[in-house]
């Protein structure tokens, strides 16, 4: 892989990981209720889900969702019952409380806040799918394949942990300012409805 194609991948990369989605709605409510420390530890369990899609990718999962139409079905239901599950879980939690509550939430376990990110990555067939497109593209075929394979693994996780604390950093800064926007119902219904119309529109997805 030649510098200019690697700084290409890197720049199709930052598009990806920045553009707003499932990974970075986590950050930014999980920034503004534990704080961006806490926020590390969901971020690096989304990151430790796209390794291991990149992993299953290498060996051909991307390949069998696109042919099987059972498989990919399956994956998209547990991927969009999951954001839903997220979205009513937010859209229930705590609508009464006070600005006060809020600010002095108790903090999750580390392992949950790490298995959150983790389950949010791994049950996102779309992800299976952008890298399987993403990663082929800029792979030499004259040369091996792991180490390429390896640096743009490590640099597409690089990129998305730090596109996620960019988003938890800006959201845990602007925090005093919306602890009495993100104790409202209105908001925690409308970021709850988000990650629900998330999990629908996965529905639609289609293997390409």
């Amino acid at each position: 892989m030649t510098a200019s194609v690697f700084m290409l991948f890197c720049f199709s990369s930052l598009i990806a990981v920045f553009t707003p989605g499932p990974a970075v709605m986590l950050a930014l409510h999980n920034s503004t209720q534990y704080g961006w420390r806490r926020t590390v530890l969901s971020s690096l369990g989304n990151v430790s889900g796209l390794l291991v899609l990149v992993s299953a990718s290498a060996v051909g999962l991307g390949a069998m969702l696109r042919s099987s139409a059972l498989l990919f079905l399956l994956l998209k239901l547990v991927g969009a019952g999951y954001l839903i599950y997220l979205g009513v879980k937010q859209w229930r939690a705590g609508s009464h409380a006070s600005p006060q509550q809020i600010a002095e939430s108790t903090p999750r376990s580390r392992l949950s806040l790490y298995r959150e990110g983790l389950l949010l990555a791994l049950s996102n067939p779309k992800a299976i799918l952008f890298i399987t497109a993403l990663f082929p593209q800029f792979i030499a075929q004259r040369q091996p394949l792991l180490p390429q394979l390896m640096v743009m693994t490590l640099t597409f996780m690089g990129l998305s942990f730090s596109a996620l604390m960019s988003y938890a950093i800006a959201g845990h800064w602007a925090r005093g300012g919306l602890v009495s926007i993100i104790s409202s119902r209105g908001f925690r219904r409308g970021t709850g409805g988000l990650f629900v119309l998330m999990g629908i529109g996965l529905l639609s997805l289609k293997p390409r």
